[in-house]
C-alpha cells in the first residue's frame, strides 16, 4: 500500500516530465499488396445518370439540380473483432454487385498486422446491395457483434453474429423494415435502459438519382424522416420513429417544425452525462434547415429536439460526428464536420440564387468543434489560429498522440458537379485547452488523400501498440495524371494552397453554361489503412468495457443475496456497454473523456475500447458513467496496460445503508464475473480495493494521494 508521500513523489515526477505533444507519424500499409488490403469501391447504382449528364454537349444550372447524389457511393467502414480473437477486423461496404469486405486481422494468429477478406464466407458480403453506412452491436447479448449496413437504395441488411466466424441475415424477421428511405447511416444504443440495444437509422433526401431536397429551392418535404427502432428481445425490433418524438424537430422557419430532414450522420450519446441516451443528429439542407439536434431523452426513450436552447441554432451543412471532452473541464464536446470555406469560392460564382450563401462570414461554413456545458448546452469557440477548415465527412475524437488530451481527426471529398473537393487529410492537435492546430507531418508521408474522394473514416488499435490508426474509405480517386488545383483564395489560415478541387466541367463565354472537362479517367475508390510510428515514448491505457446484461441477470441469481446486499441485478447495461462514458485522469494530468458510441463519424463506426494516452505518467485513474447512471471506479491502471472494467450495478455515490451493504453489492458482483471466467482473480481484487476507495471519499479521485 502507498504512502502518502510516495504519492505526491510520483505526481511530482510526472509534473516535471516531458509530455510529447504530436511525434508519431502514419504509413498506409493498405498500399502493400502482402497486406491483404485488396479493396476497391466500385461503381453505384447512379454512376450511369451522372455519366449520361457529362455527354450532353453542354452543363447548366438545370443539369446540376439533375445530377445524382453521390454518383459513386458513399461507403462506410467499422472496426470490431468480428470473431473474438482480440484484435481489431475491418469492415468496408462497397457498391452493386461486389461483395463488402470484411477483412480479419491475423495479428493474433500470425503476428503481423496482415489480412484476409472473408466478406462473403462469412455471409456479410451483401453483393446485391449497393451499401452505404455500417454500424454494429450485440443486439442479443450473446458477446458477439452484430451487424447493420444500411443503403441508399436498397433494403437495409441486419446480421446476427453466429458466433463462428459467419453470420446470418435476419432481416425478414427483425423488423428492421424500409420502404424507400435513402439512409445513410446508424448508431446503437440503449433507450429506455432495459440492457438491449436500439438503432436509430438516419435518411436523407428522397432519392439520391438527383440532388434534389438537398438545395434550399426545396428546402422541406423532399425528405425522409430518420427512424427508431426499439429492440423488443429475440432479435426482434418495433419502429417507433413517431411516438418516440425523434420526428418532432423544430427551429424551422414557421409552418415547417415537424417536418424530415437531410440527416447525414446521427449518434446515440449521452451527451449531458445524465445516465441516459441522446441522440446526435447532423442535418444538411439550405439556410434554414441544417442544423445539429441535440434530441434530449428523458429516460424513458422519449426525446425533445432543444437545438433552439442549446446553442446549436447554427446553420451549416454537417455530414459527421466525433465527441470527447476536448477541453477537460468535465463535460462532453463533438466536433461536426462541414462543407468548409474553401468550397464557397467555387460554389457561389456558379449561381447565386442556387448557392445563396449571401454576405459570408469567414469560418462559418467549417468543420468545427462545440464545447459542452453543465446545463446540456453547447458554445462555439471559433477556430482559433485555424482561421478556416475544409469540407469533410469522416471524423474520430482520439488521442493520437497519447499526449493526455483528445485530438480530432477528419477526412472529406465531394463529389458535386462541376467539381470534386477534396481534403488531404486533418490531425487537428489539441494543446488540451481546446485549441487546435494542423499537425502537418503526421501524414506527410502516408497516402496522398487530396486525391481520394473519402467519405467513411474510423479509429481503433488494429496493431496492438496502444496507438491509435486510422482508416478511411473513399468512393472514387482521382488519377494521378489528371490535374488538381488549389482554390484560387486564401484565408489567413495554414491550409491555404493546400485544399484542392478537381474541375469536372468547365466554363464557357457563356455565363452559366460549362462543358465536361473529360475527367471521366477517375478510378474506383480505395481503402487506407494508417497505422502509427508509435513512437513518441508517451504511455497509454487501453479501457475495455463489459457489460452485465446475460451475465448479472443470468437465470442462476441468487435473488435473496442481490436483495439483501442492496444491488439491483435487473439494471444491466448492454454486453457492449455502447452509451458508457469512460473519464481517465493521469497521475500529474488532466481528465480525458470518451463516450463508447454504437456509430459516429459518417456512415462508420470506431472500435469500442476506449484509447488514453498518458503522456510520461506512470498510471491513471479509470471511471465510468454506466447507461442507467451507476458510476464504478479504478484506480492505478498502468502505463501500457489493457483493462477489462466490468459494470458493477453499485454506484460508489448511491444512497447506501452503510459501507457494508455498498461492499456486499460489489462483492456480489464481482463473484458472478468471476464464476463465468470473465474476471481473474487479481482484476477481481483491484476493482473491489478501488470500489472501497471510490466509497470512502464519495469520488473517484486521483492516484496522487493514497486513501
Amino acid at each position: 500500500m502507498r504512502s502518502a508521500l510516495v504519492g505526491t513523489a510520483l505526481l511530482t515526477l510526472a509534473s516535471a516530465s516531458v509530455w510529447a505533444d504530436g511525434g508519431v507519424t502514419f504509413q498506409d500499409i493498405a498500399t502493400d499488396p502482402e497486406s491483404g488490403l485488396i479493396y476497391r469501391r466500385t461503381e453505384s447504382s447512379t454512376t450511369d445518370i451522372y455519366r449520361e449528364i457529362t455527354e450532353r454537349p453542354f452543363f447548366s444550372l438545370f443539369d446540376i439540380s439533375e445530377q445524382p447524389n453521390k454518383w459513386r457511393g458513399a461507403p462506410g467502414v467499422a472496426l470490431l473483432d468480428y470473431d473474438g480473437d482480440g484484435d481489431l477486423d475491418i469492415y468496408a461496404t462497397n457498391g452493386p454487385a461486389t461483395a463488402n469486405s470484411l477483412f480479419s486481422n491475423q495479428l493474433v494468429e500470425t503476428g503481423a498486422t496482415r489480412f484476409l477478406d472473408v466478406g462473403v464466407e462469412a455471409g456479410v458480403g451483401a453483393i446485391d446491395q449497393d451499401s452505404s453506412g455500417v454500424c454494429f452491436g450485440d443486439i442479443d447479448n450473446d458477446g458477439d457483434p452484430d451487424l447493420l449496413v444500411v443503403s441508399a437504395f436498397d433494403p437495409n441488411r441486419l446480421f446476427e453474429n453466429n458466433g463462428d466466424g459467419t453470420f446470418s441475415d435476419i432481416t425478414g424477421t427483425s423488423g428492421i423494415t424500409k420502404m424507400s428511405q435513402t439512409s445513410a447511416g446508424c448508431s446503437f444504443g440503449d433507450i429506455n435502459g432495459d440492457g438491449l440495444l436500439d438503432v436509430v437509422v438516419n435518411n436523407t433526401n428522397l432519392d439520391w438519382s438527383s440532388v434534389i431536397g438537398i438545395g434550399p429551392e426545396v428546402p422541406f418535404g423532399a425528405s425522409w424522416h430518420n427512424q427508431l427502432y426499439l429492440n423488443t428481445g429475440g432479435n426482434v425490433f418495433i419502429d417507433v420513429s413517431a411516438s418516440s418524438g425523434i420526428e418532432n424537430l423544430v427551429g424551422f422557419p414557421e409552418g415547417f417544425d415537424g417536418f424530415p430532414s437531410v440527416t447525414w450522420a446521427v449518434t446515440m450519446v449521452d451527451y449531458d452525462l445524465d445516465g441516459d441516451t441522446d441522440i446526435l443528429q447532423a442535418d444538411d439542407g439550405g439556410p434554414e434547415r441544417g442544423f445539429n439536434h441535440p434530441l434530449r431523452n428523458d429516460g424513458t426513450g422519449h426525446f425533445v429536439d432543444e437545438v433552439l436552447t442549446s446553442g446549436l441554432h447554427q446553420n451549416g451543412h454537417w455530414m459527421g460526428y466525433g465527441i470527447a471532452d476536448f477541453n477537460s473541464d468535465g463535460y462532453l464536446d463533438f466536433f461536426g464536420t462541414n462543407v468548409g470555406d474553401w468550397n464557397i469560392t467555387v460554389f457561389t460564382p456558379l449561381d447565386p440564387v442556387y448557392f445563396p450563401f449571401g454576405e459570408y462570414e469567414l469560418g462559418s461554413k467549417s468543420s468545427r468543434w462545440f464545447l459542452g456545458g453543465p446545463d446540456g448546452t453547447f458554445t462555439d469557440p471559433g477556430l482559433g489560429d485555424l482561421v478556416a477548415t475544409p469540407f469533410a465527412w469522416g471524423t474520430s475524437a482520439a488521442d493520437y498522440d497519447n499526449d493526455g488530451d483528445t485530438d480530432i481527426i477528419n477526412h472529406g471529398g465531394l463529389s458535386f458537379a462541376p467539381f470534386i473537393a477534396t481534403n488531404p487529410g486533418q490531425i487537428l492537435q489539441n494543446d488540451g485547452s481546446a485549441n487546435f492546430t494542423q499537425d502537418f507531418a503526421a501524414l506527410a508521408d502516408s497516402t496522398n488523400h487530396a486525391r481520394r474522394n473519402v467519405h467513411g473514416m474510423a479509429t481503433g488499435d488494429l496493431n496492438g501498440d496502444g496507438f491509435i490508426d486510422i482508416v478511411s474509405v473513399s468512393s472514387l480517386d482521382i488519377q494521378e495524371s489528371l490535374p488538381v488545383v488549389p482554390y484560387n483564395v486564401e484565408w489567413g489560415s495554414p491550409l491555404d494552397g493546400l485544399i484542392v478541387y478537381q474541375q469536372l466541367f468547365v466554363p464557357t463565354e457563356t455565363p452559366g453554361v460549362w462543358v465536361y472537362s473529360g475527367a471521366d479517367e477517375n478510378v474506383d475508390g480505395s481503402l487506407s489503412v494508417e497505422l502509427s510510428s508509435a513512437d513518441n515514448q508517451n504511455g497509454w491505457v487501453e479501457v475495455k468495457l463489459l457489460g452485465s446484461a446475460g451475465i448479472l441477470d443470468a437465470e442462476d441469481s441468487d435473488s435473496d443475496s442481490d436483495s439483501d446486499s442492496g444491488a439491483d441485478f435487473d439494471r444491466v447495461v448492454n454486453r457492449d456497454a455502447i452509451g458508457a462514458v469512460v473519464s481517465f485522469t493521469p497521475l500529474g494530468g488532466s481528465t480525458a473523456m470518451l463516450p463508447i458510441l454504437g456509430g459516429s463519424s459518417y456512415a462508420s463506426q470506431d472500435a469500442l475500447a476506449a484509447n488514453f494516452g498518458l503522456g510520461a505518467s506512470p498510471s491513471g485513474t479509470i471511471e465510468v458513467l454506466w447507461p442507467g447512471g451507476d458510476r464504478n471506479c479504478l484506480h492505478d491502471a498502468a502505463a501500457s496496460g489493457r483493462v477489462l472494467f466490468p459494470h458493477l450495478p453499485c454506484s460508489f455515490d448511491g444512497a447506501w445503508k452503510n459501507f457494508g451493504q455498498y461492499n456486499s453489492c460489489v462483492q456480489r458482483a464481482l463473484d458472478k464475473y468471476g464464476e463465468r471466467g470473465q474476471l481473474t482473480s487479481t482484476e477481481r481484487r483491484r476493482l473491489r480495493d478501488s470500489a472501497r476507495r471510490a466509497f470512502e471519499t464519495g469520488a473517484c479521485g486521483n492516484d496522487s494521494v493514497d486513501d
